[in-house]
């Protein structure tokens, strides 16, 4: 990541962050998402399993 950092630097770019929130963000709309929401999507991840990635080759176990 310090390589990247250092080309976008060498080029004249710099880390830019928003200077504040956007006015249209709705909060309660926010926390309910993280509630109700965010532990489905965060509970869906895929176990990864040793295998093979060729399609042709099966997995060795």
């Amino acid at each position: 990541m310090a390589t990247v950092w250092r080309l976008l630097k060498r080029h004249g770019w710099s880390w830019q962050a928003p200077a504040r929130r956007a006015l249209e963000r709705d909060e309660h709309a926010v926390e309910l998402w993280k509630k109700e929401v965010w532990p489905h999507v965060k509970g869906s991840l895929r176990h990864v399993t040793a295998g093979s990635s060729s399609r042709t080759r099966p997995a060795s176990p």
